[in-house]
């Protein structure tokens, strides 16, 4: 079993930044993928961000690419989301999930394992 506790979520003005933090505890082994994905209100649960936690391939939506930067620390098992130049079309809540297959890193429907997530509202 896994568990992921995510942080770093609040409110920042457009053009601003903020870090979310997501810490894995757990069993985790083989080649998995750690993602961030993100729910506007009304709307589908979308992909932001993944990185493969064997060699650090890292991939981006189209709508984060050169905004939003993900990273690791493998001694402390947590995924770090950086976003800057944030826009209100930004503002959703923010999922950190676990994929124990990395093949599947872009889909919700690939995660084995989810955050509760936290907000990020980003006021114009």
């Amino acid at each position: 079993q896994v568990q992921l506790v995510e942080s770093g979520g609040g409110l920042v003005q457009a053009g601003g930044s903020i870090r979310l933090s997501c810490a894995a505890s757990g069993r985790t082994f083989g080649n998995y993928a750690m993602a961030w994905f993100r729910q506007a209100a009304g709307k589908a649960r979308d992909f932001v961000s993944a990185i493969k936690w064997s060699d650090g391939s890292t991939y981006y939506a189209d709508s984060v690419k050169g905004r939003f930067t993900i990273s690791r620390d493998n001694a402390k098992n947590t995924v770090y989301l950086q976003m800057s130049n944030l826009k209100p079309e930004d503002t959703a809540v923010y999922y950190c999930a676990l994929a124990l297959s990395a093949a599947y890193y872009h889909t919700q429907y690939g995660m084995d394992y989810w955050g509760e997530g936290t907000l990020v509202t980003v006021s114009s």
